[in-house]
């Protein structure tokens, strides 16, 4: 029998790294202003548990962001809630809020029975204009704007187009049964599962949620064309450290599985059909010594915190449009020192599971999404495959105390 968890010890169960809406991949250009609409989004837990808030962000805002309404329940398909499932939330005991700007809003605690890997629908209006929306681009989820206030919509009303990114959207936050504690993993596009099938939470870190069950409190802080040390396609690794890893509720273990861009990029022609790509990430070129030096100043500053870190080797992607030689070599002098220098608490050997015997510079084709560089879904299934739960021994205790 296990030990119900009233202490109060909130752990982060799902979340997106906030984002400009011009600091993505241009999901948004094009896209009607959000004014007077309810945003309904769809998100997968990890764990569960027993209280909940959410986090809404209006991180990368120049002004106020008001919500009008806003509810959460049990996701049923085509954008519908599940029967009796939905809670309204409150913010400070109101049922209106105002996300200031450059900050996050929580919301009130709801008793909410949330079970482990659950779809949650969320749905916030938006009575007035929102300038700048902090998002997470893509979604990888489908979500929806209705015209009006729609939270306490049972079905999907009409007409509703689709949202393109996570909107003013971060984290879920839950008080589980027993205690637990939460895994972040830092990343890139392969962390945030791009080149997997959306709408299935097919990415590497949803599935090891899967294989961990009960036990899995995972977080994906992936960011598709992220660097670790510079600036670009949203904030840089190093600089967005302190808010998507260190300041979540209940940290415990860190996956870092950075490093590939900020290569990529480095050593990529800037003269050739590139050109116009390049130009989104600023910055010198960086070394592969630059790239351990950043590893080891994430790794320095989570210990401070007491945290476990975990590093993933940086996988193949020869025939990629940024592949060099001259990154091969980078490549693969940074996975040698990730896989023999000791600095991390444990290793995961992404490099080997998904590199072709007989190249192994390249993704093995049954892995690969076609542009040689992000993985399918076969592919991400064989990375959370290869993943040693016994390395999340501690968080798995944890919950079964």
């Amino acid at each position: 029998m296990t030990e119900r968890n009233d202490t109060g010890d909130w752990v982060r169960t799902w979340a997106a790294a906030p984002q400009a809406a011009d600091g993505g991949i241009g999901s948004l250009e094009g896209h009607p202003p959000l004014a007077e609409v309810t945003l309904r989004q769809v998100v997968r837990v990890s764990g569960g548990g027993h209280l909940l808030r959410v986090r809404f962000t209006n991180e990368f805002g120049a002004a106020p962001v008001t919500i009008g309404a806003a509810r959460v329940g049990l996701a049923a398909p085509g954008g519908a809630v599940r029967p009796g499932s939905d809670r309204v939330l409150t913010f400070s005991g109101a049922r209106t809020g105002i996300i200031p700007a450059g900050a996050p809003l929580l919301s009130d605690p709801v008793a909410f029975p949330v079970p482990a890997l659950a779809e949650l629908s969320i749905s916030l209006y938006l009575p007035g204009h929102v300038a700048d929306c902090t998002c997470h681009d893509p979604a990888m989820r489908t979500g929806w704007r209705i015209p009006g206030d729609a939270v306490a919509a049972p079905t999907l009303p009409e007409p509703a187009e689709i949202l393109p990114v996570r909107a003013l959207l971060s984290a879920v936050e839950l008080v589980p049964d027993t205690p637990a504690e939460s895994i972040v993993v830092l990343g890139d596009s392969r962390t945030d599962g791009a080149g997997s099938t959306p709408d299935t939470d097919r990415g590497w870190p949803e599935l090891l949620a899967q294989r961990l069950g009960n036990a899995g409190y995972v977080t994906n802080q992936g960011i598709s064309g992220n660097r670790m040390l510079n600036d670009g396609i949203g904030t840089a690794a190093l600089a967005r450290f302190d808010r998507d890893v260190l300041a979540t509720p209940g940290l415990g273990a860190v996956v870092l599985s950075h490093g590939g861009n900020d290569i990529g990029i480095s050593f990529a022609d800037d003269e050739g059909p590139l050109a116009g790509f390049l130009a989104m990430f600023p910055g010198e070129p960086v070394t592969a010594e630059d790239v351990i030096t950043g590893f080891r100043v994430l790794i320095g500053r989570a210990r401070e915190h007491g945290v476990r870190v975990y590093g993933t080797t940086i996988a193949p992607f020869e025939g990629a449009e940024i592949y060099t030689a001259e990154g091969e070599s980078a490549r693969t002098a940074v996975n040698e020192w990730i896989r023999t220098s000791g600095a991390f608490d444990a290793v995961l050997d992404f490099d080997a599971v998904w590199r072709d015997p007989d190249h192994p510079g390249r993704i093995r084709t049954e892995y690969d999404s076609g542009d040689r560089l992000h993985g399918n879904d076969a592919g991400y299934r064989a990375l959370a495959d290869s993943v040693d739960l016994a390395l999340f021994d501690a968080v798995t205790a944890a919950t079964a105390r």
